[in-house]
């Protein structure tokens, strides 16, 4: 068996790729990394490391590269795979999309089998994405005939992978916990399933959980973190205080998530309580900014801040920690995160008020908005 996963970086031959290779298939990654795809042809495998007090070590082989520009080659890959997955980050789906386009035209031509394509990004509806992107280079025909033999089915995943400067390009360090949740009702009858992943037939609810919970709350504490001084997660995570506003901004999201889902209210606690837990791992060193990054996504209104605060208002919750927590990224300085150095620019350019409600699509006047400008203001500067 076949598969072919775009994106060789840390999530991708530290998660994706190291659970496809144990369950026994030839793992092909895609990328345009240079290094990292010379290294994976040249040695067919790589280890990856538990970051816990054992650092267990996993050998992960039968592996191999391809050029992620050579698209004859990711063309016939695609054509020939038993199963397609991605972790290239959701901003990159659009510039792999004709690569796969072309594969599936191919599998067409060639009478190949059925095939699974499924994005594991950090964003709601990935492989749904993904699919519309490889669909705008199909013609209608190709479009109907790709219906019948490819699946696109969504996917939540979860596994905190931080950056890191290994002296072997392909060693890599990740948590023990992780979670690949993916839609069984968008696959077809007789798929094979893959040691690892939890399929359901509803994976809204999952989807939410892990962005209104993991999600919210790293970037709660890069935020909150960055306010202090602190310069790592864990640095902020050592700090009691920033802990119990974690855990309040995930008590208002968890609310939200009980209430609209009916997870069961102590499960939900003890899955906050792992994710904190998670966080103050002192064998993953993960900097604030990596976790920062892009505060412009992070402030969309269908992401982990935005989202989960307005459905708390519409239950009749007030989210005055999560306004905090967009207060937060809006005060988030970063010269080197373009995103950043973008909302700041709007800041000081249209004032506060006017950024708020473009970027987050809180209107003027909403209660949310009121906290979301309160927070900011009582946050000028950093915390001592």
């Amino acid at each position: 068996m076949k598969a072919v996963h775009f994106g060789a970086g840390n999530i991708g031959r530290g998660f994706i790729g190291l659970l496809l290779s144990q369950s026994g298939y030839e793992v092909i990654f895609s990328d345009v990394n240079q290094t990292l795809v010379a290294e994976l042809q040249k040695r067919g495998e790589y280890t990856v490391t538990l970051a816990d007090d054992d650092k267990e070590q996993l050998h992960v082989e039968g592996v191999t590269a391809i050029d992620g520009t050579n698209l004859d080659a990711v063309v016939s890959a695609v054509a020939e795979a038993d199963l397609v997955t991605t972790a290239v980050g959701v901003n990159i789906l659009k510039h792999i999309a004709a690569g796969i386009a072309l594969g599936i035209e191919k599998r067409i031509a060639d009478g190949a089998g059925k095939l699974h394509i499924i994005a594991c990004e950090n964003t709601i509806g990935g492989s749904t994405q993904l699919k519309e992107h490889v669909y705008s280079h199909l013609d209608e025909a190709s479009k109907l005939k790709a219906s019948e033999f490819v699946a696109f089915p969504d996917a939540a995943v979860d596994r905190i992978v931080p950056i890191q400067h290994n002296a072997d390009p392909l060693a890599v360090m990740v948590e023990p916990f992780y979670e690949w949740v993916v839609d069984a009702s968008a696959m077809f009858e007789g798929y094979k399933p893959i040691k690892g992943i939890h399929y359901v037939d509803n994976l809204i609810p999952f989807i939410e959980r892990k962005l209104f919970t993991v999600n919210t709350g790293h970037c709660a504490t890069a935020y909150i973190g960055n306010l202090k001084g602190y310069e790592t997660i864990q640095q902020a995570m050592a700090d009691d205080s920033v802990v119990d506003e974690i855990r309040a901004t995930l008590g208002e999201t968890g609310a939200v998530l009980i209430g609209q889902y009916g997870f069961d209210k102590a499960e939900h606690g003890k899955y906050i309580e792992t994710t904190i837990k998670r966080f103050r791992n002192p064998h993953l060193i993960d900097e604030v900014t990596r976790v920062g990054r892009s505060p412009i996504r992070k402030l969309s209104p269908n992401d982990r801040l935005v989202k989960p605060a307005l459905q708390a208002h519409e239950m009749g919750i007030e989210p005055k920690q999560l306004a905090l927590v967009m207060a937060a990224a809006l005060r988030y300085v970063n010269e080197e995160d373009p995103e950043s150095v973008i909302l700041q620019q709007s800041i000081k350019d249209r004032g506060i008020g006017p950024t708020v409600t473009d970027y987050t699509s809180i209107p003027e006047g909403h209660p949310v908005y009121h906290l979301v400008i309160d927070s900011y203001d009582q946050i000028s500067a950093p915390r001592a």
